[in-house]
């Protein structure tokens, strides 16, 4: 006990009795203190290592809303924001512009409920830079089992997302390329002379407007389909011949090239007469987006399997890595114990292929240094074949050590790539 708490409380004891029993509350307030501060601490070192940030808030939800009671080492590391700077704040400020209000509002109803809450919105760092955070929010009750507060676990899923983006983005062009491809018309009428072919159709085969106007629509396939075509409109024109038929075969566009065609047609009644309209889709083009697409999904699946992957610390005495720590997931697909890898230099070596190992340092001293940075190596599996990740990393501090740096990263694993 510190001897001016000792001086103060001696005053304030009306006998030598009465400052013993106050020494003794005191004392025994301190142990209590100081029990706490170490279960805070060792909390803090287990859950630092699984989650990039944890927050703590109040159990308030109406405005200016929850106030934040604690917040981790992560917090700061992906935010900028210091703890003193956010403690009785509201998670408010890390949003902006470009915030989902929808996911908000869910947020906000789930909580309302008592219900855990898991998302991911747009949010932002103190220097306005933004990135995504994925929620993984719950509550948090007491004894009686009445919720006090709420506990949100959050990671920067920035690089994840662009991955997936290169996939979003694929499908949102073969979209617009359908969309356009459905409006590919040809008009005929029952003799099969072609009578209107709108502008998709036309820049689909090469021809004018009057190149196509009047002629016979058999004319526009090769030889080998033309008898086949022709014979339907030979015949007694009957509408159930014609009606939502499904078709598929060559278009020959003006110059002689193949084009791959699948089509639908219909019969409207007009007071000009009867027409049969066909729906033409271009599958040559749609094939070779298709091709584009799986190929791009393939190269995305190599990206991450999400399913596997773990996550680790690295600490750089004197430029070489020391691993302080792996997850669970790293014993269970390397067949490595936690403890044949951590805790002194050199270890790389017991599962990273040999060839790779200046790879992955090279990556680690960015980071080390301030910068994330994306590396791809093989690392040995638990039947002694190697396999390809890609590893996410990115400077932090070791909390245990201070403000010293380290490197904090999440290791995924990459499908159909492996080197026996």
């Amino acid at each position: 006990m510190k001897s001016t708490l000792i001086n103060k409380l001696k005053s304030l004891s009306k006998d030598e009795q009465s400052f013993e029993q106050l020494k003794d509350i005191f004392n025994a307030l301190e142990e209590e203190k100081n029990r706490f501060e170490t279960y805070l601490d060792l909390l803090e070192r287990v859950t630092e290592n699984d989650y990039d940030s944890i927050l703590i808030t109040e159990l308030r939800l109406e405005k200016p809303g929850p106030k934040i009671v604690y917040a981790n080492q992560g917090f700061t590391e992906i935010t900028g924001y210091s703890v003193d700077e956010v403690i009785g704040k509201t998670p408010r400020i890390l949003q902006g512009p470009k915030t989902d209000r929808a996911v908000l509002d869910r947020l906000k109803e789930r909580l309302k409920n008592g219900r855990a809450f898991f998302g991911q919105a747009v949010n932002y760092r103190k220097d306005g830079t933004e990135f995504i955070n994925q929620w993984d929010i719950h509550p948090l009750k007491n004894k009686k089992g009445e919720i006090t507060h709420w506990v949100s676990y959050q990671h920067d899923i920035t690089e994840r997302k662009r991955a997936e983006e290169m996939v979003v983005n694929t499908h949102a062009e073969f979209d617009e390329l359908r969309e356009k491809s459905t409006s590919t018309l040809l008009d005929v009428n029952t003799e099969g002379e072609i009578i209107m072919a709108n502008k998709s159709f036309r820049e689909l085969t090469g021809y004018a407007k009057d190149e196509l106007e009047g002629r016979k629509v058999w004319e526009l396939f090769p030889r080998k389909y033309r008898n086949s075509l022709k014979t339907r409109f030979d015949k007694k024109f009957e509408e159930s011949d014609f009606q939502n038929q499904r078709l598929q075969g060559i278009l020959k566009h003006k110059k002689g090239l193949p084009i791959q065609v699948e089509g639908i047609t219909s019969v409207l009644a007009l007071k000009e007469g009867t027409i049969i309209r066909t729906e033409f889709k271009n599958i040559s083009l749609q094939k070779r987006i298709m091709e584009t697409l799986e190929k791009r999904n393939k190269d995305y699946s190599k990206i991450v399997e999400q399913t596997k992957e773990y996550t680790y610390r690295v600490a750089m005495p004197e430029g070489e890595p020391v691993i302080e720590y792996v997850s669970d997931a790293f014993s269970e697909v390397t067949g490595l114990s936690k403890q044949e890898v951590t805790g002194s230099a050199g270890q790389l070596g017991k599962f990273v292929y040999e060839d790779d190992i200046e790879n992955l340092l090279d990556c680690l001293r960015k980071s080390i240094q301030g910068e994330s940075c994306t590396c791809k190596y093989r690392i040995r599996v638990a039947d002694g074949s190697y396999k390809y990740v890609m590893d996410y990393c990115k400077p932090g501090t070791c909390k245990k050590n201070g403000e010293e740096k380290c490197v904090r990263g999440v290791v995924s694993f990459i499908t159909e790539e492996e080197l026996t």
